[in-house]
């Protein structure tokens, strides 16, 4: 398996550097060279396969036989190890439970695949690997939860103080020994700007050996792809299917995109945003513009300059027949929304269905109802990325109850954060990387 930079189609390397480097010298992402089409004997019959099974269907075809097969299924055996249930709420909604994972998030899936991956590659490594990771709320718990205690590996996390909510920020803050959490005075935009610079500094990737685990690494997005096929196996017949992702840094978007280009039949994608809405404005105006995030209730989603938007113009290059504008918007629809609008969606799903969405769900929600007005004969899966006891202090002022806390967040909740203070001055945190490792 070859893959390339989005800047440098020339510029290819193998998996393992791919995976352990993280992201390319010139600041691009790394994307497969060849995307292998799945049998559709396989595609047809995926009821037949369970979760394990379809993951490692998935990961072979993709790899390419790069990892043997006893040790790829040794990975998802270890990595893909909860369900991901899809639970019918209304006749054209099904919501796609991500969260029976260790840290209740999406992520989950990705990190401790990345972690089983990372681990197998650096077998024999005499020198520690530094894993880089900004996160606006999930990725770092699950991160941490995935590589905790991983042999020869340090974790350092990245986080906007006072913008993660306070169960998100304790699953950061509270493991110790090779997880280290970086309180940063700042932005998660700030955070991820830190960490694509250290890449880029030559002294630290000189001297420490780096790589990242936020979804610029090509490792988080390959299993975020597999529950894509989960979901359409147990979406049983009905046809035809969009799949509505919540979305940040449209890692999670970016891998459905991956199972499509597989041979999954997906009918259309629906981009959910909430006020921080690059993406969308640009699926309705044809130009992207970044600009610093802004806060909200659903925090996860609080990018404004999401770094798996260039992996998406990769996959809609311009054709003789259309721009890469024209062709993405084919393909993906784009929704905003605000707090109190997402708000509103967690009080109507509960007072009609008894079922609790997480702020991010509930984002997704309102984009499939206003998707349907136009599309209106087909089956949509929202991906619930997060459950809902992760924003406990707002879901439970929004629906007027008490909800219990899951085993995992009882056991943290009272125990004391454990973080390093950070500015956003790069040369601060270099400074402090080359003192740590």
């Amino acid at each position: 398996m070859k893959l390339y930079s989005t800047k440098n189609k020339a510029h290819l390397v193998d998996l393992k550097e791919a995976v352990l480097r993280g992201l390319p010298p010139d600041n691009g992402l790394y994307m497969p060279e060849q995307i292998p089409q799945l049998p559709q004997e396989f595609i047809k019959n995926l009821e037949d396969y369970s979760f394990q099974d379809i993951a490692f269907r998935v990961c072979k075809n993709l790899f390419q036989d790069y990892i043997p097969d006893n040790d790829l299924e040794k990975i998802i055996e270890n990595a893909v190890n909860f369900p991901a249930p899809l639970v019918k709420l209304e006749e054209q909604i099904h919501i796609l439970e991500l969260f029976h994972g260790p840290s209740l998030a999406f992520k989950d899936f990705g990190a401790r695949f990345m972690a089983q991956l990372m681990s197998y590659f650096n077998r024999g490594e005499d020198k520690e690997l530094v894993i880089l990771v900004a996160t606006s709320g999930d990725t770092g718990g699950a991160v941490a939860a995935g590589f905790y205690q991983t042999p020869g590996i340090e974790v350092v996390i990245l986080y906007p103080s006072g913008k993660v909510s306070n169960l998100q920020e304790k699953q950061l803050t509270t493991l110790g020994h090779n997880i280290t959490a970086l309180e940063v005075a700042g932005t998660f935009d700030d955070c991820q700007a830190l960490v694509k610079q250290a890449f880029l500094d030559k002294a630290l990737t000189g001297s420490i050996r780096l790589t990242s685990a936020n979804s610029i690494n090509i490792s988080r997005l390959v299993p975020q792809s597999f529950y894509y096929f989960e979901a359409y196996k147990q979406a049983a017949k009905e046809r035809p299917i969009n799949f509505c992702i919540p979305s940040g840094n449209f890692g999670n978007l970016t891998a459905g995109l991956l199972a499509s280009a597989m041979g999954l039949p997906v009918n259309h994608f629906i981009a959910a945003t909430n006020i921080n809405d690059v993406v969308p404005e640009y699926l309705a105006s044809g130009i992207f513009t970044p600009r610093p995030s802004l806060r909200t209730i659903s925090n996860a989603m609080d990018v404004g300059n999401p770094s798996n938007f260039a992996r998406m113009l990769d996959f809609f290059k311009e054709t003789n027949e259309r721009s890469t504008w024209n062709n993405m918007r084919q393909r993906i629809s784009g929704y905003a929304f605000t707090d109190q609008e997402t708000e509103g969606a967690i009080k109507e799903v509960f007072q009609k269905h008894q079922y609790i969405l997480d702020p991010h769900g509930a984002v997704g929600y309102l984009a499939i109802k206003e998707h349907l007005k136009e599309q209106p004969g087909t089956t949509n899966i929202l991906l619930e990325t997060a459950h809902p006891t992760k924003f406990i202090d707002d879901v439970e002022r929004v629906i007027g109850h008490s909800i219990a806390l899951p085993e995992q967040l009882e056991q943290i909740k009272d125990k004391q954060k454990d973080s390093v203070k950070m500015t956003t001055d790069f040369v601060a945190f270099k400074n402090w990387l080359l003192q740590s490792y």
